[in-house]
């Protein structure tokens, strides 16, 4: 163990616990990608399917560690941020989760799904800019792994949701909406717990890469040199916990904005874009991509919607929710930029 003194050990603490109160936002901003559809088609009570998606949250939570990787050391080089000194390294990451929750509060405060990890990772883009410089930032990890599944997988939950919703009409045309009714009731609570076993299954690492960050630069953990730390099995509990608490406590303006501001669902409709969102996120996953879930979501809700009718989608509380998607990584890189030499001048 390294000799932090007790003013160290007291930095490091404070951003342990800003890691863990943007968890917990980030658990409460996000329940709405989890369960809005199976509380909109009132398959479920609010009640029932916040604990649903808390505890699933939580299994999923501690199903891997290739988005935390990406995390700690796919968006700045996280041996330049241990060789900074130990104020420096830990004000870098404290600002960007600062930058990250201010955003998370403003956006929920207005009911707007936007990202969480976008927030995230703008907000670690920003302070690693301010501490390091340009050079530092891993520029390919940015593009490869953050921009482009940020442009592509909300166009392929929107394209599959709209097939796969096509095809249910096709497979079902002749059936009563009576039967239809009661069999998706029935296959929308599988779909449902899939979705929230996928979100935390990539949302919750994303803290816990931060936090291995921090451990890392103050040289509480190590790693061989240009490798990636492995997660300590403490940071995942305590990653999985605070947001499977965030997620029981319920986020019901964005809850509201999905569920109901969007299109009006049906189970069959909360189904299709359920499992289509699910899938997309669980395999990005496993391949280390930091996906927005609320992107997926909102977009494979937009699909079902539009399979049925353009005109049953509000298109202009789309637009909304679409123009806050583009603004979060660099409202957030400004945000944590500016934070970064503030908190410098105190510690």
């Amino acid at each position: 163990m390294p000799d932090l003194g007790f003013g160290g050990w007291a930095v490091l603490g404070l951003v342990i616990a800003l890691a863990i109160s943007f968890d917990f936002i980030n658990g409460f901003h996000d329940t709405a990608n989890a369960i809005a559809t199976v509380i909109a088609t009132r398959v479920l009570s609010a009640s029932t399917a916040i604990m649903m998606a808390a505890v699933l949250n939580f299994v999923g939570a501690l199903t891997g560690q290739a988005v935390a990787k990406t995390i700690t050391s796919g968006l700045v080089d996280a041996e330049a941020v241990k060789a900074l000194d130990f104020g420096a390294s830990q004000v870098l990451i404290m600002a960007a989760l600062v930058g990250a929750i201010a955003w998370n509060l403003l956006t929920w405060y207005f009911g707007i799904p936007s990202s969480s990890s976008h927030a995230l990772i703008g907000g670690v883009v920003g302070s690693g800019l301010a501490a390091l410089g340009m050079e530092k930032v891993v520029w390919w990890g940015l593009v490869n792994k953050v921009v482009l599944p940020l442009i592509l997988s909300p166009i392929v939950g929107f394209v599959l949701s709209v097939l796969l919703m096509k095809l249910l009409f096709f497979l079902f045309a002749n059936a009563s909406p009576r039967r239809v009714g009661g069999l998706f009731r029935r296959l929308q609570l599988a779909s449902a717990a899939f979705m929230a076993f996928s979100h935390g299954s990539n949302d919750a690492q994303k803290t816990m890469g931060v936090m291995t960050l921090a451990l890392f630069s103050a040289g509480v953990i190590t790693a061989p040199k240009g490798a990636t730390p492995d997660i300590p099995w403490e940071i995942i509990l305590l990653a999985a916990s605070a947001m499977a608490l965030g997620t029981a406590a319920g986020g019901w303006r964005i809850i509201r904005t999905m569920g109901q501001r969007l299109v009006h669902l049906e189970p069959i409709h909360g189904f299709a874009a359920e499992t289509t969102a699910a899938t997309i996120i669980e395999s990005a996953s496993r391949f280390g991509f930091p996906l927005s879930t609320t992107h997926v979501i909102s977009s494979c809700i937009l699909g079902v919607g539009a399979a049925r009718r353009l005109s049953g989608v509000r298109w202009g509380v789309a637009f909304n929710m679409v123009r806050a998607w583009i603004f979060t990584i660099p409202v957030c890189a400004a945000i944590s930029f500016v934070a970064y030499l503030l908190l410098n001048l105190v510690f």
